[in-house]
């Protein structure tokens, strides 16, 4: 139970406007922290800010997380406001779903951009702040696609994957410090953007093949993340936690004889 009594621990969510991100702010506001939301529309951002409805513990910062200069200000930014920073989620990133041998140069280096660059610009700018202090958390946010190859995803896949190795060397350095560094990496989550895209036959594969059967929700990302920066968490580090239902487990597992398979 937080003591909202204390001094407020403060929590950076990148991609905090809408989706997982916002969900995750909403976790760390229902906490007692302060939160400052990252995030490249700014339309978006001004009405989750405006939808949250305090002012005073909520920070809507508009950055380009694959730009040094935008994290850099973003996390001066936080300090003049909040003073320190105790969290980081890593959440924000693109997807573009191609054909291997179509996907253009520049398609991947967007991807790779955000995904990756961001990951790691801004663990150096807020993560220098907890190591000063001695003291915090990193989540990064990435992706069952970085655990197993799918078609159409060769840009994406290959940055959650390297996202996840990223964790690792980040838990290894930062971990000395009192700095703890995770990942989770989501299956298919009802989202907005994921009901737009997901077409009623791709929803019916994931249906067999994940073993609970449904989609997650951005809450049930947003439970996980949270209990990795809490105190609860205090001696894992370096660890990926696939929040997929089960999706990974099954791995080559054939939703036809699973469903034969006994229930008890």
């Amino acid at each position: 139970m937080t003591d909202l009594s204390a001094p407020s621990r403060v929590a950076v969510v990148t991609g905090g406007a809408r989706g997982i991100g916002l969900a995750i702010g909403r976790w760390f506001l229902a906490h007692g922290y302060n939160v400052a939301l990252l995030d490249i529309d700014v339309s978006t951002l001004d009405q989750a800010v405006a939808d949250l409805a305090q002012p005073e513990r909520v920070l809507g910062l508009h950055c380009d997380i694959s730009n040094p200069s935008q994290v850099a200000s973003a996390a001066k930014a936080v300090v003049e406001r909040f003073g320190h920073v105790d969290a980081l989620v890593n959440n924000a990133g693109v997807a573009v779903f191609k054909p291997v041998l179509q996907t253009s140069f520049e398609e991947w280096r967007t991807v790779l951009g955000t995904n990756l660059d961001g990951a790691f610009l801004c663990t150096q700018a807020f993560g220098a702040l907890m190591v000063a202090r001695g003291r915090g958390a990193v989540v990064n946010v990435a992706s069952i696609s970085g655990l197993r190859a799918s078609t159409l995803r060769v840009a994406y896949g290959t940055s959650k994957a390297a996202l996840i190795h990223l964790t690792k060397q980040h838990a290894v350095e930062l971990g000395n410090a009192g700095v703890r560094v995770n990942v989770i990496a989501p299956g298919p989550v009802e989202t907005e953007m994921a009901k737009l895209v997901h077409t009623v036959a791709i929803r019916s594969d994931y249906y067999d093949t994940i073993p609970l059967g449904r989609y997650g929700t951005t809450e049930e990302m947003a439970n996980t993340v949270g209990f990795l920066c809490s105190d609860e968490a205090s001696f894992i580090n370096g660890q990926v936690l696939a929040v997929d239902g089960g999706f990974d487990a099954a791995g080559v597992g054939l939703p036809t004889l699973r469903k034969g398979a006994p229930a008890s």
